[in-house]
C-alpha cells in the first residue's frame, strides 16, 4: 500500500460521510419551508409545531454538513495538489459561485430564520426559510456541475499541462450536469421524505395525534414525486453513460465483450434479454461495449495500464442503488394508496415507515460509489489519471496519520449527530412536550 491508496481511502471515507448530510439538507429545507407556508396560509397551530420540530432537525443536520464539508477543501491541497493544479482554473469558477452566491445566500437567510421568529414580520420570516432552501439547491447545482466536468470535460483546453477554461457556460450546462443535477436532487428529496416518514412512523406508533399522519402523508407525496424524477433522470443518465462513460456502463452490468442486444443483469445468472441495449439507446438490438474490448481500445489510445474500475463494487453498487431506491418509492406509493380517505394509520404500516430512513440513505451512498468509483482510474476522464493527481511530497506516514485523525473525528461527530437527532426526535413536537393545564379549582365556599 502506498500514499495514493491511503489518499483515495481518506477522500472516499470523508466524502461518503459528508454526503450523508447533503441530501437530507437539500430536501428537508424545502419540506420545512412548505410546513411554514401551510401555517402561514391556514393559521393552524400544528403546522407551526411541525415547522419548529423538523426545523431543529434540519439545523442539526445542516451544521454537521458544514463541519464535515470543510475537510473536503483541505484535502485538495493536502493529498491532491497535482489534481488541484490541473483542474484549478476550471473548478475555481463554479466552486467560487457556490461559496459566494449559493452558500452565502443559504447561510445568511438561515441565520435570519433562526433568530427572526419574534423579530421579523411573518411574510419576511417565511421568505427567509424559502431563500435558505433555494440556496441549498443552487449550491448543489454548482458543485454537481463541477463534478460532472470530471466525467465529461467540456469548455476547456490544456495549456502547459493545465486545464484552462474557455467557456464557463459550457461547463455549467454540460449535458452530464443537466442529467446529474435533477437525478441527485431528486434522490435528496427521496432521502428527506424517507427521514420525515420514519420520524412520523415512530410517533404514530406512540400517539394518534393527527399532525403526524399529516406529516407522513406529506412525506409520502414528496417521496413518490421525487422517485419519479429520479427514475426519469436515471434513464437520461444511462443513455449519456453509454456515450460518455462506456467503461462504467459495462462494469455496472458485468459485460465483458461488445454485445448486440445486450441483456440487463438483475443479478448474477438472472438477465432480461436486450433490455440493456434498449435502456442505453432505445434500440433493443444496439451494440453495447464490453470491459475487455474497451480495455484493449483504451490501451491503444492512452497507453499501457488498467482502465477498468473495481468491477464488483461498481456492479453491486448499481444494484443496491436501484433496489433500495425502488423499495423506498414503492413504500411511499403503497402508503399513499392505503391511507387514502382514512383518518387512522395501520400500525404495521407505521412500523414499515421506519425502514424509510436506512433504505434511501443506503441507495444514495451506493449511487455515489457507482458514480465516483466507476470513473476510475481517471479523476478527469481522458485527461488526468488518479495516480497522476496525488501530491508528490506527501508520504505514506503523513497520509496515514491524517486518515486516522479524520476517521476518529468523524466517528465522534457521528455519535454526536445520532445523539442529538435521537434526543430531539424522542422529545417530540411541542404538543407532546407541553405540560397539561392544571385542573380548574372550585371557588372557596363562603359557607362555614
Amino acid at each position: 500500500m502506498d500514499a495514493l491508496d491511503l489518499a483515495r481511502w481518506q477522500f472516499g471515507v470523508t466524502t461518503v460521510y459528508h454526503f450523508l448530510f447533503v441530501p437530507l439538507t437539500i430536501g428537508l429545507g424545502v419540506f420545512v419551508a412548505a410546513l411554514q407556508t401551510a401555517w402561514h396560509r391556514t393559521g393552524k397551530e400544528h403546522y407551526l409545531r411541525l415547522t419548529k420540530f423538523f426545523g431543529k432537525l434540519f439545523l442539526i443536520n445542516f451544521a454537521m454538513g458544514v463541519v464535515t464539508g470543510i475537510v473536503q477543501e483541505f484535502q485538495f491541497g493536502m493529498n491532491w495538489s497535482e489534481y488541484s493544479t490541473f483542474v484549478g482554473d476550471v473548478f475555481g469558477a463554479p466552486l467560487a459561485m457556490e461559496a459566494l452566491l449559493a452558500f452565502f445566500m443559504e447561510s445568511t437567510f438561515l441565520g435570519l430564520w433562526i433568530f427572526g421568529w419574534d423579530r421579523l414580520p411573518k411574510k419576511a420570516h417565511l421568505a427567509c426559510i424559502w431563500a435558505a432552501a433555494i440556496g441549498s439547491n443552487v449550491s448543489a447545482y454548482f458543485i454537481l456541475a463541477a463534478n460532472a466536468w470530471m466525467k465529461h470535460p467540456v469548455g476547456y483546453e490544456v495549456v502547459d499541462g493545465k486545464a484552462r477554461m474557455t467557456d464557463l457556460w459550457a461547463v455549467l450546462t454540460n449535458s452530464t450536469a443537466l442529467a446529474q443535477v435533477p437525478h441527485v436532487v431528486g434522490a435528496a428529496f427521496v432521502v428527506a421524505g424517507g427521514f420525515v416518514l420514519a420520524v412520523s412512523g415512530y410517533w404514530l406508533l406512540r400517539t394518534r395525534a393527527g399532525m403526524w399522519r399529516g406529516a407522513a402523508r406529506g412525506a409520502l407525496v414528496m417521496t413518490a414525486i421525487a422517485g419519479a424524477v429520479v427514475a426519469g433522470t436515471g434513464d437520461m443518465s444511462a443513455k449519456l453513460m453509454y456515450e460518455q462513460q462506456p467503461m462504467k456502463l459495462a462494469s455496472a452490468e458485468g459485460l465483458e465483450r461488445d454485445t448486440a442486444g445486450a441483456a440487463f443483469s438483475v443479478a448474477p445468472g438472472v438477465e432480461i434479454p436486450a433490455l440493456l441495449s434498449f435502456l442505453s439507446t432505445n434500440d433493443p438490438g444496439a451494440t453495447v461495449q464490453g470491459t475487455e474490448d474497451l480495455q484493449r481500445r483504451f490501451e491503444q489510445e492512452f497507453g499501457p495500464g488498467d482502465y477498468r474500475p473495481n468491477q464488483p463494487v461498481v456492479f453491486w453498487s448499481f444494484r443496491v442503488m436501484i433496489g433500495f431506491g425502488m423499495a423506498t418509492v414503492g413504500l411511499s406509493v403503497l402508503g399513499l394508496w392505503l391511507t387514502r380517505g382514512r383518518r387512522d394509520m395501520p400500525r404495521w404500516l407505521a412500523r414499515a415507515f421506519l425502514w424509510a430512513l436506512p433504505l434511501p440513505l443506503t441507495a444514495v451512498t451506493a449511487g455515489w460509489l457507482l458514480s465516483e468509483i466507476g470513473r476510475q482510474p481517471w479523476t478527469v476522464a481522458g485527461e488526468l489519471l488518479t495516480a497522476a493527481g496525488v501530491s508528490p511530497g506527501v508520504s505514506l506516514t503523513e497520509v496515514a496519520i491524517s486518515l486516522t485523525v479524520f476517521t476518529l473525528l468523524y466517528g465522534a461527530l457521528a455519535v454526536a449527530e445520532v445523539v442529538l437527532l435521537t434526543r430531539h426526535v424522542r422529545g417530540g413536537a411541542e404538543e407532546e412536550r407541553r405540560p397539561a393545564a392544571p385542573a380548574e379549582q372550585p371557588e372557596p365556599s363562603l359557607m362555614y
